[in-house]
This record gives structure tokens, sequence and C-alpha cells, in this order.
């Protein structure tokens, strides 16, 4: 066997649920709120068939980690989901250590499904608590509290996650340090192993960017994050990316992305990035967007609806984009083989970053905590 032409870079599956039961203000993801009863079993096997369509790209490669997104997947059943690994295990092969990731919210009914989640198969919940605020939690326009918030976390150890993560935010409107410390101090007395803890944006094609809020400004924002970063680290949390926190598991499926890894992607609006480096190909793609048209098309080419391939400068910017966010950096063993461009090829830009102290100076390619802080000062010096 030519080993050189074995595709040796992680490969992870993205698959995207769309629907969920109110749209919230902030959140520009493709998602669709239940106004009739979800076609739940006619998108299951339009997933099946969607997933066929790529996979001349898996050459071989075992599926490392699923991720379920959306939406709010956890309005699926187990049911569902047991028969959509089936399905997908006659023609990929999983890790036997396979990470299998659901995005829940903390509604009473789903909390009722984790056990039979975890008996079809899923290890690890992502909970969106977002805060345990009962005020910003309205805000936010969230259809749960605080309590449902509690109960969610201990719903997920009583049926047996011990891999867990609480999404939470921050600079949410009104928010002062004492608040957010406050939503840090519950997330961690419930003992997730992953705490994911990020800044609200507003984004474009929003409730909130027709009606911006009024945020905490920037001082405070810089303020909360410093003490947030502080409280995590002493409830021992290492913060391995920006807004990411873990004691001793973190995402394996957000690491491939991370680390320019490849991800398959289904259901509608989902994206994909594919490579074979032996043969110097490398592309995104993304399905079709509404849910209807996905579920007419999965069996069709025309599901894909965009294709890029990515050339050099694609591939430089976009490992930068993701690569730099990590804490450790990556190696340049893993920039080489991931992307195929030489190290010296880049020499210029990693002098000029280590110049503006933004990159540490050893052998990896590190962002220093100044270039964590100002990472798009940093990304702009590997722009073309």
């Amino acid at each position: 066997m030519n080993t050189a032409s074995i595709n040796q870079t992680p490969l992870s599956l993205y698959i995207h649920i769309p629907w969920c039961e109110r749209k919230c203000p902030y959140c520009d993801f493709n998602s669709h709120a239940v106004r009739e009863a979800i076609p739940e079993k006619k998108y299951i096997q339009a997933l099946l068939a969607d997933f066929k369509h790529d996979l001349k790209w898996i050459n071989n490669r075992y599926i490392s980690s699923i991720f379920i997104g959306g939406g709010t997947p956890s309005l699926f059943s187990p049911e569902s989901y047991q028969q959509l690994f089936e399905g997908l295990q006659k023609e990929l092969f999983f890790a036997s250590d396979i990470e299998i990731t659901l995005e829940a919210n903390p509604g009473s009914a789903e909390q009722q499904k984790f056990i039979e989640f975890r008996d079809a198969g899923i290890n690890r919940l992502s909970i969106g608590i977002q805060s345990f605020n009962n005020n910003m939690l309205s805000k936010l326009g969230r259809i749960h509290n605080k309590n449902d918030a509690v109960k969610a976390a201990e719903s997920a150890h009583y049926a047996g996650f011990d891999n867990f993560n609480l999404d939470l935010m921050f600079a949410l409107p009104g928010q002062n340090i004492n608040m957010a410390l406050k939503d840090l101090e519950y997330a961690t007395s419930l003992e997730p192993s992953h705490i994911s803890w990020y800044q609200l944006t507003i984004e474009p094609n929003t409730l909130f960017y027709q009606q911006p809020p009024v945020l905490p400004i920037d001082d405070l924002i810089a303020d909360i994050q410093t003490k947030g970063q502080s409280y995590l680290a002493e409830a021992d949390y290492l913060q391995y990316e920006i807004s990411a926190y873990s004691r001793d598991k973190p995402c394996r499926h957000n690491m491939n992305y991370w680390q320019f890894g490849d991800y398959l992607g289904i259901g509608a609006g989902a994206h994909a990035k594919l490579s074979n480096p032996a043969q110097n190909q490398f592309q995104r793609n993304q399905r079709i967007r509404h849910p209807k048209e996905y579920m007419e098309l999965a069996h069709s080419p025309d599901v894909i609806s965009q294709q890029r391939k990515l050339h050099s400068s694609d591939r430089l910017l976009e490992f930068m984009m993701n690569a730099l966010r990590l804490t450790q950096g990556v190696s340049y063993e893993t920039f080489e083989q991931r992307t195929l461009i030489n190290r010296q090829d880049i020499q210029a830009s990693l002098e000029t970053a280590r110049d503006k102290q933004l990159l540490l100076d050893n052998n990896r390619i590190q962002a220093s905590h100044h270039g964590l802080l100002y990472l798009n000062d940093l990304l702009e010096i590997f722009m073309p």
C-alpha cells in the first residue's frame, strides 16, 4: 500500500436539525420555529440519502466524532437517532471511541429523553443554558428558566452522561460583573465536564440586529471576561480555546474544526470541508437551507447549493482563523499536512506577527496572550 496516498486528515460529521420551538432574537443559525408537526421520519430519510453524495471524499477514513446541532436537535426522538446511526454505519466506519454530541435545550419534556438518547448511542450533550438569571433569559427570548437549566444538568448526570457541556453567554443586556460570575458559579456547581462561555454578539439577519439591545460598554465587557476567566481557572476549568473550558474532556469535534480537520455536513444548510491531499484537492460545500427544499432534493446532487475550491491563500487564512483560537496553538507539522503549504512560505508573516508580540516565538504556531485578545489584528497579517 502506498501510504503517501492515504488521507490522514481526521474526519468528523456534522448533522443539522433546523427546527426549534422559538427563534431566539440573537440567533443567526439556520433554524425555523415549529409551526406544525415536524416531518421527523422524512427528514431522517433525507439525511441518509444526503450523506451519500460525499462518499468519494471519505477514502476509507473512520468518523471520529459526530455533532448534531440546530435548531433544537433534542426535539427529535431517540428512536430517530438510533435509526440514523444504524443507516450511517452501513456506509461509514465509526471509531470505536466515537464522540457523539447532541445539542439540547433545558425544556422539562426533553430531559425525560436523556436516558433514551444515551441508549441510542449519544454520549455527549451540549445544553443551551445561556444564563441562570431569569431576567437575562427573558431578555434573550429563551423559553426556559433557571430551575429548568439546573434540572437539565442534573438529568444529564442521572442519565449517565459523564461528558456534557453547558453553553453560557456573557455581556448580556444589563449584565454586570457579579451577575456574570454568578452564572459561572451556578454552572461550575453542576459539575459539567465542559463549559462554553462566550460573548453575546449582534449578528445580521437577527431580531437583535434590527432592534439592538443596550449592551455593556467595552471596558465592562473586558472586566467580565478577565474575572470570568480567572474564576474558571480557579475552578479547574482549563481554557483551551477562546471560548471553551474543560476539566479533562475537550470537545473532540470542535478540536477537529480548530485544527483544520475534515468534516462532512448533512442537513438543511449544513457546511462541509473536505480534502484529498494526495490529489491537492480541498473543497467547501453547503446544502440547501430551507428544510422543505432540502427534503425534496436530498436524493439529488442538487441538494448541494454551493461548492468552492480552497486555493492555498484560502487554506492559509482558514487554518489560521481556526488554529489561532487554540491557546496551545498547533504544530508546524499539522499546518503543513493539513494545508500543503510549506512553513517557509509564511516565514515573513510569522516574523511580523512575532515582532508585534501577537505570536509566541517557539516551535509551534501559537498566539500570545496579546494575540488572543487581538485575534483580528493577528489574522490580518496572514491575509493575501
